[in-house]
């Protein structure tokens, strides 16, 4: 259940907060590598269905990662493992050096689920503050960001009364607010207009020119040609991965769409 408005503007309660907005911890003391994530032979279980197949991905900084695939392939998964929220996960997973979990804790990374993950009865503005307190950021990145998701002439709207695709945008400029390393967005652009799912991708590309990871996941192929990296996923393994140029001259295809078709037609081969 949420909090009462009145608590919310307190920002005294850490209730049902996004991984981008838990309460700030020291300062990160991860270590510069050239990657943000590494996994080796990682796979999640639920009940008796295997969801990851020991996948084993590293995640560079500086580059938007995409994670492909059809949906129930595995993505939200891997993405929620990444960020440390996964139950039933073997192998190792390092974030930054360190655990996901430590990592989350210092707000060294924004996560934005399918789900928006912010506080209805509230408006833009108050949810803003509300997160921006926790996290200790100025006013002024909070306008930076309402910029960034396009949302600065709704500052003063109550979120429940939003679009599906505005929602989701405010739990963008959430994840977004303290600017950290490791990037996480699960399907951030479904629902939205082509013109601002361009702009929100130049803005992925902005960000990760600045230093950090960008991981997006997207079912939608003709979103794959703007990640630097790819990987394909399929039944919870990963297909393939590499630059969106290099995959589809690997399978001889035409397209990002024809390779991930190729490749799903040898590995059958394969089998």
């Amino acid at each position: 259940m949420l909090a009462d408005r009145d608590e919310l503007r307190r920002a005294d309660n850490s209730e049902a907060l996004p991984m981008s907005a838990e309460e700030p911890g020291p300062p990160s003391t991860a270590p510069q590598l050239d990657h943000a994530v590494r996994l080796t032979d990682v796979s999640v279980r639920r009940g008796d269905r295997s969801v990851l197949r020991s996948l084993s991905l590293t995640v560079p900084r500086g580059k938007v990662t995409g994670l492909v695939g059809p949906s129930g392939c595995g993505k939200t998964t891997l993405m929620r493992t990444i960020v440390g929220v996964q139950a039933n996960v073997t192998g190792s997973v390092l974030v930054l050096g360190q655990s996901p979990e430590s990592a989350a804790r210092r707000g060294d990374i924004g996560y934005m689920t399918q789900d928006a993950s912010v506080y209805g009865d509230l408006t833009v503005g108050e949810n803003l503050s509300y997160f921006a307190a926790l996290l200790g950021c100025s006013a002024a990145r909070m306008s930076e960001v309402l910029v960034a998701v396009h949302l600065e002439d709704m500052r003063d709207a109550v979120v429940e009364r939003l679009s599906g695709g505005q929602r989701a945008r405010v739990s963008l400029a959430v994840a977004l607010l303290a600017n950290p390393p490791l990037l996480v967005l699960d399907e951030p652009t479904v629902g939205l207009d082509p013109l601002l799912r361009a702009e929100l991708w130049a803005e992925f590309a902005t960000i990760a020119a600045s230093g950090a990871a960008v991981v997006v996941s997207s079912h939608v192929m003709d979103e794959a040609a703007r990640c630097d990296r790819l990987v394909l996923m399929r039944e919870g393994r990963i297909l393939a991965s590499g630059t969106p140029a290099g995959l589809v001259s690997e399978a001889g295809a035409s397209d990002v769409e024809d390779a991930f078709m190729k490749l799903v037609a040898r590995q059958s081969e394969d089998r």
